[in-house]
C-alpha cells in the first residue's frame, strides 16, 4: 500500500464531500481567494506565523472549510469539544495552514499502552487529551515544508492557554460534572500510511510528535455516506437506542458502534467494520509529565519550558523553510487560483469516472 493507493481508497468519500459543498463553494470562493498566497507573496526569511482560534459562523470558519477541502483525505468535522485554528503569515496576511483538535477516541490501544492507562483511569483522564484530526500547511508554504512548522505549533504555550480559557471549568455533557481540564498531550494519526511530517519532527533536542505504534485498522470511513445512513435507518426501524446515541454525547465511537450493531442485527460479519488501513499513531506532550499526570501518578501538570508560537516558529523557519526555499525555487510558481482549481478538480468528470469504477 503506497500513498497513491490510500488516496484512491479515500476518493469516493472525497468526491461525495466535495459534491455536497459545491453550491457553497461557488458562492464563497471569490471572497475567500484573497487570503491564499501566490508563491511570489512569500519571503521565507520574513514569515511570521500567528495562530487564530476560530469561532462558529464567521468568515474565518468559512476559510477553514475551504482550506480543508484541499486535503487528499476527507476531513472529519470532529467530535465533542473542538478547537479549530488558522495559521497566518502576518508578513503578508496570507493563510499558511490549519489544524483542529477534537475529543480523542475512547479506545486506542497504542496510546493507552504508551500512557499506561487502565480502563477506569482512562475514563477519568481522557478530558485532558485532544486529537489533531486535521493538520497541515497550504501551498505555497507546503512546498517549503510548512507542514512541519504547523505540526510543531500544536505543542505550544499558546495552544495550552487557548484550551484552558475555553474548557477549564466546563461541564461534561454526559456526566454533568464540572471538569478541571488541562491539555497535557495531543495525539494524531498519519493519513497516508507512514508520515513524512510527524516522523523525526524535532526542534533542537525537543521531539514534537513521538511515534508510539499503529492502529489496528478498524473504522467507519469506508462505510460512510449513504451506506451509513441506511445502517442507521435500520436501527431506527428496530427502535434501537444506538441510532441517535450521538445526541447524548456518545462521542467519536458512536459511528463504529452503529455500524457494528446494524451489521450484527442484519446477520452480517461485524468484521466488515475493519477497513484494514493501519495508521501510525503519534503523541505530543505539552506538559513535561503528561503520562504521569494522565495515569494519576502526578496531581499537577508541569508546563515549564513549553515554548510559544513565536519561539517555535523561529526555529522551524530556520531549520526547514529557509533551507528548502534555497534548494527548490518551484514554490514561486504557485498561484492562489491553483488551490481553487485543485479543489474543483476533485469533483470533475475524471474523478467521477474513477468513483464509478470503484463503486462498480
Amino acid at each position: 500500500m503506497d500513498k497513491e493507493a490510500y488516496r484512491r481508497f479515500h476518493l469516493p468519500k472525497r468526491v461525495e464531500k466535495l459534491e455536497a459543498n459545491l453550491r457553497w463553494l461557488d458562492r464563497a470562493q471569490a471572497d475567500l481567494l484573497k487570503w491564499f498566497a501566490d508563491g511570489t507573496d512569500v519571503v521565507p526569511s520574513a514569515i511570521q506565523p500567528e495562530l487564530e482560534l476560530i469561532s462558529k459562523e464567521t468568515w474565518q470558519s468559512d476559510l477553514f472549510r475551504l482550506a480543508a477541502l484541499y486535503w487528499q483525505v476527507p476531513v472529519s468535522d470532529g467530535y465533542g469539544r473542538r478547537m479549530r485554528f488558522l495559521v497566518w503569515d502576518r508578513s503578508n496576511g496570507k493563510l499558511m495552514g490549519i489544524f483542529a483538535l477534537g475529543d480523542a477516541v475512547f479506545n486506542q490501544a497504542a496510546r493507552d499502552a504508551h500512557i499506561g492507562w487502565d480502563h477506569h483511569r482512562r475514563g477519568d483522564a481522557l478530558v485532558n487529551l485532544m486529537d489533531a484530526y486535521v493538520l497541515g500547511s497550504l501551498p505555497p508554504y507546503s512546498h517549503l515544508l510548512g507542514g512541519k512548522l504547523v505540526a510543531s505549533l500544536v505543542a505550544t504555550r499558546d495552544v495550552s492557554e487557548a484550551f484552558k480559557k475555553r474548557y477549564c471549568g466546563s461541564t461534561g455533557l454526559i456526566s454533568g460534572q464540572k471538569k478541571n481540564a488541562r491539555l497535557v498531550a495531543v495525539t494524531t494519526t498519519s493519513a497516508l500510511g507512514r508520515s513524512s511530517v510527524y516522523n523525526r519532527l524535532k526542534l533542537g533536542d525537543r521531539q514534537i510528535f513521538e511515534p508510539i505504534g499503529f492502529t489496528s485498522g478498524w473504522g467507519h470511513f469506508h462505510l460512510s455516506g449513504k451506506i451509513f445512513d441506511e445502517l442507521r435507518a435500520y436501527l431506527e426501524f428496530k427502535n434501537d437506542s444506538y441510532a441517535n446515541g450521538f445526541n447524548v454525547g456518545s462521542g467519536p465511537n458512536w459511528r463504529i458502534r452503529v455500524i457494528r450493531r446494524a451489521l450484527e442485527g442484519l446477520g452480517l460479519d461485524t468484521s466488515l467494520a475493519r477497513h484494514g488501513f493501519s495508521r501510525e499513531v503519534f503523541f505530543a506532550k505539552l506538559a513535561s509529565n503528561a503520562q504521569a499526570y494522565l495515569r494519576g501518578d502526578n496531581q499537577r501538570a508541569m508546563y515549564r519550558g513549553l515554548p510559544s508560537v513565536k519561539e517555535v516558529s523561529a526555529q522551524a523557519i530556520e531549520r526547514w523553510m529557509i533551507p528548502r526555499s534555497m534548494r527548490d525555487r518551484r514554490y514561486l510558481d504557485w498561484k492562489a487560483v491553483d488551490l481553487i482549481a485543485a479543489v474543483y478538480g476533485n469533483s470533475t468528470r475524471q474523478s467521477q469516472l474513477v468513483l464509478n469504477e470503484v463503486r462498480a
